[in-house]
């Protein structure tokens, strides 16, 4: 051996691959980092089921229950009215205000470019229809946008705790007085 180096061929695939790594300074960063990854994420990586609690009922969550809505809004002051309000008639357990988005549409034929405020709410799927009529209420838009998208999965004791929320609303789809 020279230089005190073993040639590739004698070390162990994941010692000579480790090696070969290390000797490029710019992957360094990447592989140090990788080296200190926890091993939920690794386990997570390698395709492993997670070993999660099941929430505190007992019962398993069954898919498209909990819907993510997505709705714009002009500004802050708007955005956080709106989500104040939804969070205080149970129609959502949690609403993220995602700030500075632009949004480029056509209307009434012409192009249009805004700046704009995504509210992110969470709420039962049951409950789409009464939030989309209360903010359609509220909102200063002539059309105001509102959509959801169903979660199929996620964590479970998250997802309970938005049907728990947001279930003191009737599973009519009516919004409280």
């Amino acid at each position: 051996m020279r230089g005190g180096r073993a040639p590739a061929f004698l070390l162990g695939g994941g010692a000579a691959l480790l090696l070969s790594l290390l000797w490029m300074p710019a992957l360094l960063p990447v592989v140090s980092r990788l080296l200190l990854l926890p091993r939920a994420l690794l386990s997570m990586a390698s395709g492993s089921p997670p070993s999660q609690p099941s929430p505190a009922s007992g019962s398993a969550y069954v898919a498209g229950s909990v819907s993510a809505a997505f709705v714009t809004c002009p500004n802050e002051k708007v955005a956080k009215e709106i989500a104040r309000a939804v969070v205080e008639k149970h129609l959502a357990a949690c609403v993220n205000l995602i700030p500075q988005i632009t949004s480029i549409y056509e209307w009434k034929g012409k192009i249009e470019e805004d700046s704009e405020v995504l509210m992110m709410i969470k709420t039962q799927s049951s409950l789409v229809p009464a939030l989309t009529d209360f903010v359609r209420s509220v909102h200063p838009y002539e059309v105001a946008e509102v959509i959801a998208l169903p979660v199929e999965q996620g964590n479970s004791p998250y997802l309970h705790w938005v049907r728990q929320v947001t279930g003191s609303v009737p599973e009519s789809g009516t919004a409280p007085p």
